[in-house]
C-alpha cells in the first residue's frame, strides 16, 4: 500500500529505502516503464545486475509500498505446463510527500473545495466563510472521533489526565508541535503555515473552526478553542 497522503512518518521511511543508489535505479526504471510492469528478470537485465539483486531491492520497494506486484505469465505461456505466474512490478499508486515541519496543504484544500461545492448546491443563505466553517468544524469533528473515555469505572481526574493526553497526542499526529504549559496548549507549528502568510484571516478561522470541533468532539468546551495569534507559532491555543 502506498504511503498516505499526509504520513510524515511513512513518507520518511520511503524516502529512507531510496536513499539507496541502486534501489532508487530501480524504482525509476520501474516507474518508466512503457508498459506500466517490469518482470524480475527484466530489471536485472535493464540495470545490468544479478537477479537475486533485482529480486531484494524490488521487494524492499514493495514493503515499503512504492512499487506494487501482481501476478501473471510472460506474453505467450499459457496453458498446461506453463508453470506458475511470475511476479511483475509496477509503480504503486498515491503521492508521496515530505515537509519540515509538518504541513497540510491538501486538507486546506479540500476544505475549501468542499465549501464552495455546498455554495455551488445552494446551501441556503450561508456564504462561503460560513460553509468553510462548517465543513472544517465537521472535519475535527471526524478527526476526533473516540477521543472521549467511555470507561465509566475510571475517577474524573484521571479521566481527564486521559482525555487531555490523548487530545495532545492527536494534536502530533496532525502536525501541531503541541506545547503544555499552565493548562494551556500551544501549538509550534502550523500546518497552513504557507496559507495562513497569504490569506491569514481566512486560514487562521478555518484552522480555528476546525480545532473547535475537536474540543467540542471531545467534549471540552467551545471556547476551550481560542483565536491568539502570536509570531512563530500556530493561531489556535487551547486553554484545558
Amino acid at each position: 500500500m502506498a504511503p498516505e497522503a499526509g504520513s510524515e512518518t511513512d513518507a520518511l521511511a520511503a524516502l529512507a529505502v531510496l536513499n539507496e543508489p541502486l534501489r532508487r535505479r530501480v524504482y525509476e526504471h520501474v516507474a518508466a516503464s512503457r508498459d506500466g510492469e517490469v518482470s524480475r528478470d527484466g530489471v536485472a537485465a535493464a540495470l545490468g545486475v544479478a537477479r537475486s539483486v533485482a529480486v531484494f531491492h524490488l521487494d524492499k520497494l514493495v514493503d515499503a509500498g512504492l512499487l506494487e506486484v501482481r501476478y501473471r505469465r510472460p506474453p505467450g505461456r499459457g496453458g498446461p505446463g506453463a508453470g506458475r505466474p511470475a511476479k511483475w512490478y509496477r509503480r504503486a499508486p498515491g503521492e508521496l510527500t515530505v515537509s519540515v515541519p509538518e504541513r497540510h496543504y491538501q486538507l486546506a484544500a479540500e476544505l475549501l473545495a468542499q465549501a464552495v461545492e455546498r455554495a455551488g448546491e445552494g446551501a441556503g443563505d450561508l456564504d462561503i466563510e460560513d460553509l468553510l466553517a462548517d465543513v472544517a468544524r465537521a472535519h475535527g469533528h471526524d478527526i476526533a472521533r473516540g477521543l472521549r473515555s467511555t470507561t465509566n469505572e475510571v475517577e474524573a481526574g484521571d479521566a481527564r489526565r486521559l482525555l487531555l493526553a490523548r487530545l495532545v497526542d492527536l494534536l502530533v499526529r496532525h502536525g501541531y508541535e503541541p506545547r503544555v504549559s499552565g493548562g494551556v496548549i500551544t501549538m509550534a507549528n502550523c500546518p497552513f503555515h504557507a496559507l495562513a502568510e497569504e490569506h491569514r484571516e481566512l486560514v487562521c478561522h478555518m484552522n480555528h473552526d476546525l480545532l473547535s470541533g475537536v474540543a467540542e468532539e471531545a467534549g471540552l468546551p467551545p471556547e476551550t478553542a481560542r483565536l491568539d495569534p502570536q509570531p512563530g507559532r500556530c493561531c489556535v491555543t487551547i486553554v484545558t
